[in-house]
């Protein structure tokens, strides 16, 4: 077994060291399945250094302090350092916090440090607002406003100091099984050094293994490891398929006379139509910060919709332009996909010789507008079970069944049962108007208390929604009026998302069927279906501009394009949203995981619409040293 300090000198090898190959090696494609990796055995393997992963790296190693048995946890991380893939504009209910670090609030660095003072909605037309009732389960009261990414950075700061070995900037591309292939073994680590044609270049290295007793699946929503056990396994098969939103975001520093430290606000109707679901939210952070963003549901059906650009068009609200006039800054923008399918959607959580935690499983609270508790304690659930496994010496594959049973006991799933014909409600008969009758009679007089359940007995998923473009008109956006709306290409610059360009692409146009062969034919009948039926619908969808069909000038695509088009993938531009996996109409793209430490860079080192770059971004392990060095410098800059 290797002890941490190998493992780091393994892998910060594998992202510094050059390698002097042989020009015959530099220009060949390469084997990769019979390439000799270094393989390390450990107890848990949690892939994602998120809230969900980190609390289930801290219960262990609590529990491993009450009993004295010794339990070895690695969490790996995509993100160039902890919490640097980690977006939301989060107000967090503290009830799991409160469980896992009781004294929380005598840690003199905790980032909870603007309480919730007020909440309310508002409902929007094209140029007024007005004040509506809002479920009692969106009230805020004893609740924080923080940057999540400060949060989970914090998280790992104390993951760390318990022993946990934190390996950012290192994907998991794939799960390792056991020898009959009924069980998963661990996690093996992206291959670093490959060019974009599959040949090895001079910093080759292959991805080592963690071959572990029990993984622990905490990605977020859509993970690619995710996906892949939840198909072998078969975990959907008796729950709904799970249902999406995409979130798009900015973070403001606003004129004094505007900021009103605590407010919290959710928005109902424009700018998007009745047949539309989705809402805002403007959140008053610390420091004179602003969260403001929109979420749109991706079973939106008209194909012309693009989420950036309705963001846009929301702040030329009167509501939205006064408070952001004056000396006022975006500092700061970024895109994910959350789960909203609610309990009907979470699948089977275990599986042989291992879970899902979090949002891997998808237990956003819709109404509420929060998951991060809930993600933490289920968490702390699988960290407990496969505690009590691991003690127990049982034979392989681990049994993580009292997970599932623990959720299903604990007031997670309350949480959940509650709410959960909310967001159904909206995709019934009862449609957009009936959908927000419904969900205020439940949750204000009936609160889940109903002998029915809403169901998705037809299995439609969000890109089956999706409507033929010849059904709508183009919507007319609005030109960006700068500072207070501006292009995509300007948001994104905010993101600080570089991937390296010389790597294979980690935007696949395949389907599941196709296992991991790409075709022209299969390229050229996206190509054709997507801009004949569906107008192109990726190329205003995608919140970062990563898609684009455009003119075959010169006819070099081949079978690769259609009718004098073709697809352009900026895969360099990805923000890691996920929304392309779940919504293009013909479900063949697969996002997979880059190279170790792409991608974007989400924190509040924000100065002038610029990131603050830190050590950690080129070297995951000087991650600690960067956090504080971070910290003094904003502080000095401030």
């Amino acid at each position: 077994m290797l002890r941490a300090a190998s493992v780091r000198r393994i892998l910060a090898r594998a992202q510094t060291r050059a390698i002097q190959s042989s020009a015959r090696r530099r220009n060949e494609n390469i084997g990769l399945s019979s390439v000799e990796r270094v393989s390390d055995e450990v107890d848990v393997c949690i892939v994602g250094g998120g809230p969900a992963g980190l609390s289930a790296a801290i219960r262990l190693k609590q529990l491993e302090q009450e009993s004295g048995k010794e339990v070895r946890v690695v969490v790996i991380e995509k993100g160039s350092e902890i919490g640097s893939h980690i977006l939301s504009g989060a107000v967090i209910e503290p009830r799991a916090l409160n469980e896992l670090i009781p004294d929380w609030r005598d840690t003199y660095d905790h980032p909870l440090i603007q309480p919730a003072s007020s909440s309310s909605m508002r409902f929007f037309t094209s140029r007024y607002s007005f004040p509506i009732p809002h479920p009692p389960q969106m009230g805020n009261k004893g609740n924080y406003i923080i940057s999540l990414s400060e949060f989970t950075s914090w998280l790992g700061e104390i993951a760390e100091e318990l022993g946990v070995e934190l390996y950012p900037g290192f994907a998991g591309s794939s799960l390792l099984y056991s020898e009959d292939g009924h069980a998963v073994a661990g996690v093996r680590l992206n291959d670093v050094g490959i060019d974009r044609k599959g040949r090895p270049k001079d910093n080759f290295e292959p991805g080592m293994e963690f071959r572990a007793k029990v993984t622990l699946l905490a990605e977020g929503a859509r993970g690619s490891l995710t996906k892949a056990a939840v198909r072998r396994f078969n975990l959907q098969k008796d729950s709904d398929p799970q249902t999406y939103g995409i979130g798009v975001k900015e973070v403001w520093r606003v004129d004094p006379g505007q900021y009103r430290p605590g407010e919290v606000i959710h928005t109902l109707g424009w700018p998007l139509d009745m047949h539309t679901y989705g809402g805002g939210w403007v959140y008053h952070m610390d420091d004179g910060l602003i969260s403001l963003g929109l979420v749109v549901g991706l079973d939106y059906a008209n194909p012309y919709l693009s989420p950036y650009r309705e963001l846009q068009r929301m702040k030329h609200h009167p509501y939205f332009s006064k408070l952001l006039s004056g000396d006022s800054t975006r500092i700061a923008y970024g895109a994910r996909t959350l789960n909203e399918g609610g309990l009907q959607s979470v699948p089977k959580l275990h599986f042989p010789g291992g879970a899902l935690i979090g949002c891997s499983a998808g237990f956003v609270n819709i109404a509420k507008i929060k998951g991060t508790h809930n993600a933490m304690k289920t968490g702390m659930l699988a960290a407990e079970a496969a505690f009590d496994v691991l003690s127990a010496d049982s034979s392989s594959p681990i049994d993580m069944s009292a997970y599932d049973q623990a959720f299903r006991e604990s007031w997670v799933y309350s949480d959940l049962y509650e709410v959960r014909n909310l967001r159904p409600s909206f995709n019934t008969p009862l449609g957009i108007l009936g959908g927000i009758v419904y969900s205020g009679i439940d949750s204000l007089l009936l609160k889940g208390r109903t002998p029915w359940t809403f169901r998705n007995s037809s299995r439609v998923t969000d890109a089956a929604h999706t409507r033929r473009a010849s059904q709508y008109t183009p919507i007319e956006y609005p030109p960006p009026q700068p500072p207070l709306s501006t292009d995509l290409m300007t948001a994104l610059a905010l993101t600080g998302t570089n991937h390296a360009e010389d790597q294979p692409a980690h935007l696949r146009v395949r389907t599941e069927e196709d296992g991991l062969v790409e075709s022209s034919e299969r390229r050229g009948e996206h190509v054709r279906v997507n801009v004949q039926e569906y107008a192109g619908l990726l190329g205003r969808a995608c919140p970062a501009g990563v898609y684009e069909y455009v003119d075959d000038e010169d006819g070099s695509s081949g079978k690769e394009g259609w009718e004098g088009k073709k697809l352009v993938i900026n895969a360099q531009n990805c923000i890691h949203c996920k929304l392309c996996d779940v919504k293009v109409p013909t479900q063949d793209i697969q996002w997979t995981v880059p190279e170790g430490g792409g991608g974007p860079k989400y924190t509040r080192g924000f100065v002038m619409g610029q990131p603050v770059w830190t050590c950690a971004h080129a070297v995951p392990f000087c991650g600690r040293v960067a956090r504080l060095g971070t910290r003094v410098a904003n502080a000095a800059i401030r």
